[in-house]
């Protein structure tokens, strides 16, 4: 079986479904990372102000010698920055680091509730999205009550919410939001910290069923649900791996199986709680 291997965003960009996270590379790191993941075919690079390594993606994507129009670079900005004018001088200093002229999708890292102006930056965003300085909008670790109140105060919605979510998190409440009102959800941490999840024997199972290993298994498992992922690797061999999930299907009772490792909301990061 193959599927597509991009989605196309509510408000008309195109994304890979799969792409390569970069936390927590290092700029040195970075750059050599994405432009071998270039080479094995990445399109999709993920990175953040938090993470320190914009200027290492942004080389990276220079170093790769694709068209420019060719790639698609997500970046992310902290909570000081949770304000309309504010965004800008975000995303301004984000470009810089990258050196590019314009950003793919751009997300608030985090909702950070608690200092409630996360309304004021969705509003920036939207206005550097009218300037064409983005291509699409999103958030990252939103909770469909935050999304709701972009809605109903903006009359607006992301085209993509970047949350935490594996085998382990479902995010169940979460997804059913996100197909209810066209909102990607992309995932990261796909799959889960540590090697616990892929020593499951459920995945386990299901990779020698499939002659794959059990990051294949797992990838696959997000792409059948209809999601997008950013697993990171530094490693070229593995990135490549990581890659090649769009040639087998798992079963319905593999993917059910899968799915019953969840652990409840409770075992995903609190937004209400956490967030930079």
């Amino acid at each position: 079986m193959s599927d597509a291997t991009t989605v196309r965003l509510a408000r008309g960009a195109v994304m890979p479904r799969l792409g390569l996270g970069t936390w927590p590379m290092d700029d040195a790191q970075a750059a050599r990372s994405v432009a071998a993941a270039v080479e094995a075919g990445y399109r999709l690079f993920d990175t953040a102000e938090n993470y320190g390594n914009e200027q290492g993606v942004g080389q990276g994507v220079r170093d790769a010698g694709v068209p420019r129009e060719e790639l698609f670079v997500t970046t992310k900005f902290n909570a000081q920055w949770h304000g309309r004018d504010l965004v800008r001088q975000a995303f301004d200093a984000s470009a810089q680091r990258l050196g590019l002229d314009y950003v793919d999708l751009l997300l608030i890292h985090w909702p950070n509730p608690g200092q409630d102006r996360f309304v004021d930056a969705w509003r920036g965003m939207l206005d550097l999205l009218a300037e064409g300085r983005l291509r699409a909008v999103g958030v990252s670790n939103f909770k469909p009550a935050h999304l709701q109140r972009l809605l109903d105060e903006t009359g607006e919605l992301p085209d993509v919410n970047q949350i935490q979510l594996s085998p382990y998190t479902t995010r169940t409440d979460a997804r059913a939001f996100h197909t209810e009102h066209a909102i990607v959800t992309q995932t990261w941490s796909p799959l889960g910290r540590g090697t616990e999840l892929l020593e499951e024997p459920v995945i386990v199972d299901a990779a020698k069923a499939h002659g794959r290993t059990p990051a294949q298994v797992v990838l696959r498992w997000h792409l059948q649900l209809g999601l997008s992922t950013v697993p990171k690797s530094a490693h070229p061999e593995r990135m490549r791996e990581n890659l090649a999930v769009f040639d087998f299907a798992l079963t319905d009772a593999e993917m059910a199986h899968i799915s019953g490792l969840d652990q409840g909301e409770q075992a995903a990061a609190d937004s209400d709680a956490f967030g930079h």
